[in-house]
C-alpha cells in the first residue's frame, strides 16, 4: 500500500493505478477506522480493482463548540487496517495541504441541507461538500463509497456530483450495524456502558416506525411519534426524529400522508455524544429482527 500525504503526489498515483484498469474506488473517512468503515472498503474492493481511502479529519465540517479536538485521531492503526483490508492507496494530508491560508471558496448543496441535521450544524454540510469536491477534483474518475448511516450526507454528495459533472460514481451502502442494532460510528467510543445500552432506544425507535409502516400506517404523525416516544426515554436531547422526503429531506407535516418509500431520520445526545441513524421505508431491511 502506498500512502501519500500531498495531493500531488495522491492525484499521481490515482492516475498510475487508473491505467493499471479495473477501475479504481474511493473511500473518504475521518479516521478511527471500524468495521463500518471495513465494509465500505470490502464493497470497493468488490466494484474496482483498486481502492483508495482518504484519513483526514476535515475541521470546516465541525461547528465551534463540537469535537474536533477530541475526534480521535489513531492513523497508525488506521494505516494497517487499511493494509489488512487491502487497499492499495491511503491519502492523509494535513490540514494545510487541503486548505490554503487564504481560501475562500466553500460548496453549497441547497435545499438539501435545509432541514433535518443542517440547522443544527451551521456550515456542516458545507464543509462536507467542499472537503468530498477537492477529494473528488484530487482523485479523478472513479466509484466512491459512502454509509447510508449518514443519509443527509449521502444525499449532498450525489447531488453535487450530479450537479458539478464530476466523474465519479457514487455508491450507498447499507449502515453496518452491531448485533443489538446500534449503528456503528466512530463516537460510539465515547459513549459510557450505560449510555451504550440506552443509545439502543434510536435503533429500537426505527424499528417501530418500520413495524408501522410495514403494517400499512401511512400518517407521518403517528409514524414520527412512535419512534419518537422511545427516544425521548432515552436521550438527553432530541435534536429531531423526523419523516422525510427520501429524495428531497423535506420532512412531512404530522397530518401528511406518506408512499410506500419516505426516510425516517434520528439525531439525538445519549450523554454528550450526538448520534444519527435513519431508515429508508419500502427500501431498507428492518434495522432490528421482528422478533
Amino acid at each position: 500500500m502506498k500512502v501519500a500525504t500531498s495531493v500531488e503526489q495522491y492525484r499521481a498515483v490515482c492516475a498510475e493505478l487508473r491505467a493499471e484498469g479495473g477501475g479504481l474506488g474511493l473511500v473518504p473517512t475521518m479516521g478511527a477506522l471500524h468495521r463500518g468503515h471495513l465494509a465500505l472498503v470490502a464493497e470497493a474492493r468488490r466494484r474496482a480493482r483498486h481502492v483508495a481511502v482518504s484519513i483526514f479529519v476535515n475541521p470546516t465540517q465541525f461547528g465551534p463548540n463540537e469535537d474536533l479536538e477530541k475526534y480521535p485521531r489513531p492513523l497508525e492503526r488506521d494505516l494497517q487496517l487499511c493494509r489488512e483490508a487491502g487497499v492499495s492507496l491511503a491519502f492523509t494530508p494535513s490540514a494545510a495541504e487541503m486548505y490554503a491560508k487564504d481560501e475562500r471558496t466553500r460548496v453549497h448543496v441547497a435545499g438539501l441541507t435545509d432541514a433535518l441535521c443542517g440547522p443544527f450544524r451551521p456550515g456542516h454540510f458545507d464543509g462536507v461538500a467542499t472537503i468530498v469536491t477537492k477529494l473528488f477534483a484530487a482523485t479523478g474518475p472513479a466509484l466512491a463509497v459512502f454509509g447510508r448511516k449518514d443519509y443527509q450526507q449521502l444525499q449532498v454528495v450525489k447531488r453535487l456530483a450530479r450537479d458539478l459533472l464530476l466523474p465519479l460514481e457514487i455508491v450507498g451502502f447499507p449502515t453496518v450495524r452491531d448485533p443489538d442494532g446500534l449503528a456503528l460510528s466512530s463516537r460510539n467510543a465515547y459513549l459510557a456502558p450505560a449510555e451504550r445500552e440506552r443509545a439502543l432506544a434510536i435503533p429500537r425507535a426505527l424499528a417501530r416506525a418500520q413495524a408501522l409502516h410495514a403494517e400499512g400506517e401511512r400518517n407521518a404523525g403517528r409514524l414520527r411519534s412512535a419512534a419518537e416516544e422511545l427516544v425521548a426515554a432515552a436521550a438527553t436531547r432530541i435534536d429531531y426524529v423526523s419523516v422525510a422526503d427520501a429524495d428531497e429531506l423535506r420532512p412531512f407535516a404530522d397530518d401528511a400522508g406518506v408512499g410506500e418509500r419516505a426516510v425516517i431520520a434520528v439525531a439525538a445526545f445519549v450523554g454528550s455524544t450526538r448520534l444519527i441513524d435513519n431508515a429508508v421505508f419500502g427500501e431498507d431491511s428492518r434495522v432490528l429482527s421482528p422478533g
